[in-house]
């Protein structure tokens, strides 16, 4: 299957599944409350698929535009309601009972990242043990960090994997603070240098992290000998096969595999004359990469995996894995982490302290469903757990048409002892619907000029 086509899938799949979870809590809650229920809605538009069940007689739809959903409720400012059945109108509810009904939807998009964490955690998570390359003249290097230092912890902080490490970075960043990283060096002597973050320039800009502190991952250096060909990439339609080594990139001897992909990258649907040691007998071959852009760059790529030699993959790779009871501390404690960052993340968006450019579309995220989706199941879940966390905390945002707009409503309906009148709802409407409509211009913008390079 092509790689757009499992983006594709992926995506689908995703969006379907936590569009049904945020809209399963509403309709759960309101039929708790004895709120009559007409209508539980996956997408909006046309019904594609429509069925009746229950006492009730619900509909359930499934409809043409699956960019979000909607339960409809009995409610008398929508249209006449028999008196019979006022008493289950969504209008007639006290506060309290209302409040349930709007917080329920991220309430079960929280649950559902709980669950997802405690799955991918119950799995088995890979990873990348974090060991490090200061990037010479760098932050990293300044500080005191050698090739091949084991990054353990950051401020105290466990960092088994390059991912748990990336957050801790992260939320580093965030501070702007001066980190505390705990190293183990390849004489296994550990020590702890300081990296003081306030002084880089453009910290949380869009672009690679890793590459403003002055940190990248340490790799071995790699004989540049092929394993596996990616079918339908550039580098089977150059007619390279596994087994191959490569010599030569127009006319630059390739020393090792580090030497190879940078060529390869620098050269994105460009000719290479490529000369490889098959079997003994030397061959040239011409090679175009495909282009692909990551982090804003455009780059090379041929669909080539490197051969590793038996036992270094060991060295280089870990795996957190815990039982069905142990897993769910863990899963509580990423979730609420991930929530927070998220939310101080939109903070800095908002006071100007992060590039706007971090928001992404739905096209970086079926790409991001498609990536996640082919490396393997735990990550695919954590992929899943991250989505459905962003959509209960911007759902929870006190913004009008949002349910975080509808939660403020009833807040200051509690405290005043009555509704707020038609025409505020009306003016928040108009207000909500148009920072929304400029939030999905920006990061469909994004999106596009990502794609584009």
């Amino acid at each position: 299957m092509s790689a757009f086509l499992i983006a594709a899938a992926a995506f689908v799949l995703a969006l379907g599944l936590l569009i049904t979870v945020h809209e399963f809590g509403h309709y759960w809650v309101a039929r708790q409350v004895g709120v009559k229920v007409l209508r539980f809605s996956i997408g909006f538009g046309k019904p594609l698929w429509r069925y009746v069940h229950g006492a009730d007689r619900t509909e359930f739809v499934v409809a043409a535009i699956p960019l979000g959903g909607y339960v409809k409720m009995l409610d008398e400012r929508e249209g006449p309601v028999p008196v019979a059945e006022r008493a289950r109108a969504f209008n007639r509810q006290p506060v309290g009972r209302r409040m349930a009904v709007v917080v329920a939807g991220p309430a079960f998009n929280f649950l559902f990242a709980i669950l997802a964490y405690w799955a991918m955690f119950v799995y088995g998570v890979p990873g990348a043990k974090p060991i490090i390359e200061p990037v010479p003249q760098g932050l990293a290097a300044a500080a005191g960090i050698e090739t091949h230092d084991l990054l353990k912890s950051i401020d105290g902080v466990a960092t088994p994997t390059w991912d748990s490490a990336l957050l801790a970075l992260l939320e580093g960043a965030l501070d702007r603070s001066r980190l505390a990283l705990e190293v183990e060096g390849i004489d296994g002597r550990v020590r702890t240098v300081y990296l003081d973050l306030g002084p880089v320039e453009g910290l949380l800009d869009r672009g690679n992290l890793l590459d403003k502190l002055g940190l990248k991952a340490w790799r071995p250096r790699l004989p540049a000998v092929i394993e596996r060909i990616v079918p339908d990439g550039a580098a089977a339609a150059a007619g390279l096969q596994p087994g191959d080594r490569i010599l030569s990139a127009d006319g630059t001897t390739m020393e090792d595999w580090g030497d190879w992909v940078r060529y390869v990258q620098g050269h994105a649907e460009q000719p290479i004359a490529v000369r490889v040691d098959r079997d003994g007998a030397v061959i040239g071959l011409t090679l175009r990469p495909d282009r692909v852009v990551i982090d804003d760059r455009a780059i090379g790529r041929i669909g080539a995996e490197v051969r590793i030699p038996p036992g270094l993959g060991a060295e280089l790779r870990t795996e957190t894995r815990y039982g069905p009871l142990a897993a769910l501390g863990p899963s509580l404690v990423k979730t609420w982490d991930m929530s927070v960052l998220t939310l101080r993340t939109l903070w800095k968006m908002v006071v100007g302290e992060a590039s706007l450019d971090n928001i992404s579309g739905p096209l970086s995220i079926a790409e991001y469903a498609g990536q996640s989706a082919r490396i393997g199941l735990a990550t695919f879940l954590g992929f899943l757990a991250i989505v459905s966390i962003s959509l209960g905390v911007l759902n929870l945002l006190p913004v009008p048409v949002l349910d975080g707009g509808h939660l403020l409503y009833y807040l200051i309906e509690f405290f005043k002892g009555s509704p707020v009148s038609e025409q505020t709802e009306l003016f928040g409407q108009r207000i909500g619907i148009a920072a929304l409509l400029a939030l999905m211009g920006l990061a469909l913008f994004n999106d596009f000029t990502r794609l584009l390079g």
